[in-house]
């Protein structure tokens, strides 16, 4: 049993992970969008592979919502894709279902995301997304409707239907998450799952990044 000094795993999870984390926050693509390099095409890009991703993990969301450990993150409030959709819509317009293709790299990441056999693997995936776009994706939608407005479509970043319950604003669902983080009843195995799991998501997600920067000519392939 650890004692009372023990890291959180909340922060045992974070300094685990940090490399794999930083690797894919700072890809190429996530640089040149930020810094205006990019049109709203690359934008709409990144809306298509998330709505592959969100189908994945909202599925999986449902299946695990009624176990007695992964449930409790199983928040209302978080569901990304109706906001994608509306994204979408407004990207592309009402054909877009016929116009978003997933790259290689985000159907394995689906794939390993409905694959998730035990809490562990499952929570893994979940909070590398959701922690990640209440926190860090708040950037992305600052910095893209300062530059190109009402066309952006960022309903995917806006997080209000979370916030109309008792986690009132980003800092409070971050350490309420945390909090679930630390208090679920991991062993060291589970432990041990999470954290290879998250570094795999990671890894996915800098595999994504890497393949839309090919695609829009920030290095040759």
């Amino acid at each position: 049993m650890a004692g009372q000094d023990a890291e959180p795993f909340s922060i045992m999870l974070r300094r685990a992970t940090a490399e794999q984390h930083d690797r894919a926050e700072g890809a190429p693509f996530v640089a040149a969008l930020l810094g205006g390099r990019l049109t709203v095409d690359a934008l709409t890009a990144l809306a298509g592979q998330n709505l592959f991703i969100y189908t994945a993990l909202e599925r999986a969301a449902d299946r695990w919502r009624d176990d007695p450990v992964a449930g409790a993150f199983v928040i209302d409030g978080l569901e990304r894709l109706p906001a994608l959709r509306a994204d979408l819509d407004l990207l592309i317009g009402p054909g877009w279902p016929d116009a978003v293709r997933a790259l290689p790299p985000t159907l394995a990441y689906a794939e390993r995301i409905g694959s998730a056999d035990s809490a562990a693997r499952f929570v893994a995936h979940h909070y590398t997304r959701y922690l990640g776009d209440v926190s860090g994706g708040q950037v992305i939608a600052s910095v893209m409707r300062r530059l190109h407005g009402d066309r952006a479509g960022l309903a995917f970043y806006d997080f209000g239907g979370l916030y109309a319950g008792p986690l009132r604003n980003p800092a409070e669902f971050r350490r309420h998450y945390r909090s679930l983080l630390d208090q679920a009843a991991w062993d060291a195995a589970d432990r041990a799952i999470m954290i290879d799991e998250a570094r795999a998501a990671f890894g996915f997600n800098r595999l994504i990044f890497e393949e839309l920067a090919v695609d829009f000519g920030l290095y040759a392939a």
